[in-house]
């Protein structure tokens, strides 16, 4: 999505938008939510990078498992490798990319799921 029609699903310029990305600008809760709806992620979404497991909203203290969090295919780096690998336009190029994956994926099982990148 170009940060033009994200400006315009929220009410803002790209300007502004371009402000958040770069970190000029707080993101408000609100405007967390409000991003959650236009892109259709949850808002652990954005909160990735803290763990699998979030304080619980009523402020007991337990953590509670996020079920977003259970589906890799939702993660950010899902998307972002993703989004890159689309960026190839040389087939021959992105056919290696695409076998060197599966091969990595089949060398290390079971480590894929849970190693952090450039772990």
């Amino acid at each position: 999505m170009s940060q033009e029609k994200l400006g315009d699903a929220l009410g803002l310029t790209f300007q502004q938008v371009q402000k958040y990305e770069r970190g000029a600008n707080r993101v408000g809760a609100s405007r967390l939510y409000d991003l959650s709806r236009v892109l259709d992620v949850p808002v652990s979404y954005f909160f990735e990078e803290f763990g699998e497991a979030l304080p619980s909203p009523n402020g007991n203290g337990e953590a509670t498992s996020d079920p977003y969090h259970a589906n890799p295919m939702m993660k950010r780096e899902t998307l972002e490798l993703v989004r890159a690998y689309l960026r190839i336009s040389d087939p021959q190029i992105k056919r290696r990319v695409f076998e060197l994956t599966k091969a990595l994926a089949s060398a290390y099982p079971g480590e894929v799921e849970t190693a952090e990148p450039g772990s």
